[in-house]
């Protein structure tokens, strides 16, 4: 769906800089960084990642395996290193996986323990780890300088029951699938919301939404969605997600809104838990990026950046290094001057914990290449370049409006004089001609 009026470009404070978005990829991604100034290159990932799933932990990225790739890692921020945390059970193949964060209202005694979600669609497979940080262990990793780390990134002494993946159970200790057989989830892409954080958002190709209550551990809702093209690799994200929307529920009731983007498909999602029914209201695609999925996306101050992609058209494959942003309260989009350091799919998008550094993890390249790259950007240089865009629209609109009075006060005022300085001389030319006449 084309949106009118939404090809808007804008660059970054970084516009002075000899360097165009049009320039040859360097064939190395660490040499393009270096020209490509908004990302900072991070210490490469331990084993190239395609389609990873990451999930933000206080100052740890955890890295919780890709395509055919088995491995869990935690990235600290502030270290810029990585430890290994565990591998997947051997009987699950991953390929289009999706992890979250559980959210536990009721836990207070531990806020170092998180429960992640695994879902897939081979091997249907439904997994917990409760996780603690391997940063804690008793071996005093404390040192930045204890270079030694990284060749023994796999020595942990994980307790008992944590740090690995396991079926989840119910209550009375029965495995729980929430992955149908009969459904197809390779791509799918899942949120958690809820007016207790306790129901699980899954959109799904073809073209489906369900709705799974992770509290008593049932399917409350199976809708199809409005569209006429199949979702995967998709864009999915809560509205009201990093708090950047009012959680008063007596305000807001409970009612769970919802934005979707894959392709040509923008989709406003509105899931109302009282009635148990979905509203649906499309949303403007701009035309740059309405033939990419497999990017990596990122929601953050009422706007989703996307970065990079993938489509085919006709009998080649594009891969993207553009990024895009989507405004939610004005449902238009910009698309920046500067790119990613090389085109990229199949990557993911991460906050840091306070909100300020986008990290952005593995993928493919146009190669098709699995590549390692870990790079950083700060939000403002794609958030701030909005906000002085608009500032710089709304000084140009208030000076031409204070220069086209002026001009017309000054045009008045010139009239007047001039019609005064005519009468006048008409006055004047008038008495001397009378004069002639007498004499």
């Amino acid at each position: 769906m084309g949106n009118q009026n939404t090809k808007q470009t804008t660059s970054t404070i970084f516009q002075g800089m000899k360097y165009s978005a049009l320039d040859p990829l360097e064939t190395n991604y660490e040499q393009a960084i270096t020209v490509l100034t908004p990302f900072q290159s991070l210490k490469n990932l331990p084993v190239p990642f395609s389609e990873p799933q990451c999930v933000l932990h206080k100052h740890e990225i955890l890295i919780c395996g890709g395509y055919k790739k088995s491995d869990c890692y935690s990235y600290h921020t502030i270290k810029n290193k990585y430890k290994y945390i565990c591998d997947y059970p051997q009987s699950i193949f991953l390929n289009g996986h999706c992890v979250m964060k559980l959210v536990d209202n009721s836990s207070y005694e531990n806020n170092n323990e998180i429960t992640l979600l695994s879902l897939g669609r081979y091997c249907e497979h439904t997994l917990v780890m409760k996780y603690i940080s391997v940063w804690n262990d008793d071996n005093g990793d404390n040192n930045d300088n204890n270079d030694n780390n990284d060749n023994d990134i796999k020595k942990f002494k994980k307790p008992n029951n944590y740090n690995q993946w396991v079926s989840l159970v119910s209550n009375d200790n029965h495995i729980i699938r929430i992955t149908r057989h009969e459904d197809d989830y390779q791509g799918m892409r899942a949120v958690i919301g809820g007016s207790n954080s306790h129901l699980l958002f899954i959109t799904y190709r073809q073209n489906n939404i369900s709705v799974y209550n992770l509290k008593t551990f049932k399917f409350i809702k199976r809708d199809i969605l409005p569209i006429d093209d199949v979702i995967w690799y998709h864009c999915f994200v809560s509205k009201s997600e990093n708090g950047q929307e009012e959680n008063n529920i007596e305000k807001k009731g409970r009612k769970n809104e919802m934005l979707l983007f894959c392709k040509k498909i923008g989709l406003s999602i509105k899931y109302d838990e009282d009635n148990n029914t979905f509203q649906f209201r499309q949303l403007s695609v701009c035309e740059d990026i309405e033939i990419f999925n497999y990017y990596a996306y990122v929601h953050i101050n009422n706007a989703i950046l996307f970065f990079g992609g993938h489509c085919r058209e006709g009998n080649k494959y594009v891969t993207s290094k553009a990024i895009h942003k989507y405004l939610i309260q004005e449902n238009s989009w910009i698309t920046f001057e500067y790119t990613l350091p090389i085109p990229l799919y199949k990557c993911f998008g991460i906050l840091n914990e306070d909100n300020t550094c986008i990290h952005i993890i593995g993928g493919s390249d146009d190669k098709e290449n699995t590549v390692p790259i870990h790079v950083k950007t700060n939000v403002n240089e794609w958030i701030a370049s909005h906000l002085v865009r608009l500032l710089a629209a709304f000084q140009t609109i208030f000076f031409f409006n204070a220069y086209n009075k002026f001009i017309k006060m000054s045009s008045t005022k010139k009239s007047t004089v001039k019609t005064r300085s005519q009468n006048h001389l008409s006055t004047l030319d008038s008495n001397f001609r009378d004069k002639i006449r007498m004499d």
